[in-house]
């Protein structure tokens, strides 16, 4: 049976700050591994299954993508009693959990585990465009956003929370079905999987 990848979304954060202009930004990527060891592809996949992240629901995967975001919003109230979400700038934290190869390995094997992992960080790191995509449509959404009768700026606060779960909502659901077309028969994935156990 096949170890299935999954997506885990780390809790989005704030961080409320005085007033800044509006800054550019991009993700930073981090790559975190874990070891595995094999005289070939087989043996390899073997322990990826016994080695390999523990996902939420106390299954093991193969591969998986994790992401921090904190954010600086400057929210102003006005002498109109409304409030005004007037910037925000994110802080995109996106981390690739991969195996990683221990100990020597044959030329051949060495060529068949360097294709499969390069296949895994490809895979996952579509998964981090979808997050960046994500944190791209909140900035846009976030910056106007405004609330009236809302001096402590708590009503705006509120309305920016349901456009937050809607979001992550679709950048879960949209994360799923790409696994799903992945992972299915004959999918990229189960491809390299394939590979690697019948190679060398």
């Amino acid at each position: 049976m096949f170890v299935h990848l999954r997506r885990v979304c780390i809790v989005l954060s704030a961080l409320v700050v005085m007033s800044f202009p509006a800054l550019a930004w991009e993700p930073q990527e981090k790559i975190a591994t874990y070891s595995v060891r094999g005289g070939s592809g087989a043996e390899l996949y073997k322990e990826i299954g016994r080695k390999g992240p523990v996902i939420g629901d106390g299954r093991r995967t193969v591969a998986h993508t994790t992401f921090k975001l904190t954010w600086r919003r400057d929210y102003q109230p006005r002498g109109d009693g409304s409030c005004v979400l007037a910037g925000a700038v994110p802080r995109l934290i996106i981390t690739y959990t991969l195996p990683e190869a221990a100990g020597p390995l044959s030329p051949q094997l060495s060529a068949s585990w360097k294709k499969f992992r390069a296949g895994l960080l490809t895979h996952e790191k579509v998964h981090g465009r979808h997050i960046t995509e994500m944190v791209e449509m909140i900035q846009a959404m976030s910056i106007g956003l405004r609330a009236e009768a809302d001096p402590g700026c708590q009503k705006v606060r509120a309305k920016l929370q349901g456009h937050l779960k809607e979001l992550s909502d679709e950048q879960r659901a949209r994360g799923r079905e790409f696994d799903r077309m992945e992972m299915g028969q004959g999918g990229n994935i189960q491809r390299l999987i394939l590979d690697l156990i019948r190679g060398p």
